[in-house]
């Protein structure tokens, strides 16, 4: 049943949701989740996280030259492209993306990692290696890879899926597999393909066999993909697109009817089971809003409808191409997204002038509830005056939801990059910096991070340097963040 206008507009009036809300910070802050309290105008990080009692302090300068980290913390290096090896003998594939990590067998965690390669395999200096059965397209250089870090420290690693094109980030399923994420929307025979790309793909850390075969779960549609989650009690299936002209879209894919998730149960579905969908916001006044840059201020809450896809496999035309003016909402570099809360959050990395229809910015965090159906702006960074210089942030993409509180994002921006943490009452602080310089020291370089996730028993946060290829475990004096 749509959620409509009027309806929108009584639940907000009843509630105090505004689409921009008025008054001071603080009032801005206290919207429901809200996890930032700055607007367009402002920007970074809040200069006083330690005098207010949240983060970990100031980040130590690594003699190593790897990460750069606060006291009491340190990290390990788990793969290293081009140094360690997979068990089969080949090393550590490159461009370490999206990660998620499960419990493995006797007290071991495993961690599935995406590795973003795109073109022909040809041209891959440490392309995911083809291991027999696990393959999809021979032609392509991306997959995943599954790490195993063993109570004793010692480390292995496998393919879990190969031939597959720009594994970018992905999702965790309740069931306990990843769904691997195509940004990637190839046809067979172009840039040397020989199968159609931009799908998603299901690995089993913990079950080889059943990774065999691999086959792409075209119900959820054929797109340049960034991540997904599943919606644990309805069931609905959550994707972000990374694209433009136009901007990409925030999907829903609804299962069949009497559907039962569980291990395998997706290979079984049709290519054309259950309804894809993309949204339509309206503000609190019943009023359309194209483009999620139109929100300027934390707290901002659009109301949601969901629009069927005409042709979800993009057959002729771009899926994103195939609505018209005034059909549907949509947003640059829709990114990264984790399940937390009894919802969705979502990272939209930036928006500029000449490809957002709305005001600058260098990062929003978005939570979709389902329940409400709503999306509330929980994080806005304000654009970055100077990306060279420490101490802001520009450019989220990945995301987790931390166990003690609040959000992890990994920044994708310009210049220095960060893991940064985003607490509950709205102020950021800083967990690491990456300080492996692929420039010159007249002209640096630093790759993104990427890949953020806890281990399940929250001690161990894992991240990767995507460039060239580095998985972090980092271990330190984690605690509660204050909400204020």
């Amino acid at each position: 049943m749509s959620l409509t206008r009027r309806d929108f507009a009584r639940r907000s009036a009843l509630s105090g949701a505004g689409v921009a809300l008025a008054g001071s910070v603080g009032a801005l802050a206290s919207a429901p989740h809200a996890l930032a309290s700055t607007d367009t105008e402002s920007v970074g990080e809040e200069r006083d996280h330690d005098r207010c009692g949240i983060g970990y302090g100031p980040l130590l300068p690594d003699p190593d030259g790897i990460v750069a980290l606060p006291a009491g913390f340190s990290y390990r290096i788990l793969t290293h492209c081009g140094r360690t090896r997979l068990e089969s003998g080949e090393f550590t594939p490159a461009e370490h993306d999206g990660t998620a990590a499960f419990d493995g067998p006797r007290g071991t965690t495993l961690l599935v990692n995406n590795h973003e390669m795109d073109g022909p395999r040809s041209e891959a200096e440490f392309p995911v290696p083809l291991a027999d059965g696990l393959v999809y397209d021979p032609a392509a250089p991306g997959g995943c890879t599954v790490v195993e870090v063993r109570p004793d420290g010692r480390v292995a690693e496998w393919v879990g899926i190969a031939g597959t094109a720009n594994n970018c980030a992905g999702g965790s399923t309740p069931w306990g597999t990843w769904l691997t994420c195509e940004e990637n929307a190839d046809r067979a025979d172009e840039n040397g393909m020989t199968k159609d790309h931009g799908y998603v793909f299901e690995v089993d850390p913990c079950d080889r066999r059943a990774n065999r075969d691999p086959e792409p779960l075209k119900f959820f549609g054929r797109f340049e993909h960034e991540a997904v989650v599943i919606d644990p009690r309805r069931g609905h299936a959550y994707l972000t697109e990374d694209a433009d002209e136009p901007n990409g879209l925030f999907y829903r894919w609804t299962p069949p009817r009497h559907f039962a998730y569980g291990h395998r149960s997706l290979r079984g579905l049709a290519d054309d089971a259950g309804v894809l969908q993309a949204p339509r916001c309206f503000d609190s006044g019943g009023r359309y809003v194209d483009d999620l840059s139109r929100a300027t201020r934390t707290g901002t809450v659009y109301g949601v409808d969901w629009i069927d896809v005409p042709d979800r496999d993009a057959r002729t035309v771009a899926i994103r191409e195939q609505f018209g003016p005034g059909e549907v909402t949509r947003a640059r570099k829709l990114e990264g997204m984790w399940w937390g809360d009894g919802g969705a959050y979502l990272v939209s990395s930036y928006a500029r002038e000449d490809d957002s229809p709305g005001r600058p910015h260098d990062g929003q965090v978005w939570f979709y509830d389902p329940r409400r159906r709503t999306l509330t702006l929980k994080v806005l960074l304000g654009v970055n005056p100077d990306p060279s210089k420490d101490g802001h942030y520009d450019g989220p993409d990945n995301i987790t939801v931390s166990p003690y509180g609040g959000l992890v994002i990994a920044e994708d921006g310009e210049g220095v990059q960060h893991l940064f943490g985003a607490t509950d009452s709205g102020r950021t602080y800083p967990i690491a910096r990456n300080e492996l310089n692929l420039g010159t020291e007249e002209e640096p370089e630093y790759s993104e991070f990427t890949g953020v996730t806890f281990s399940p028993d929250g001690r161990t946060l894992y991240a990767n340097i995507q460039e060239p290829g580095i998985m972090l475990a980092i271990t330190g004096p984690w605690k509660r963040q204050r909400r204020r």
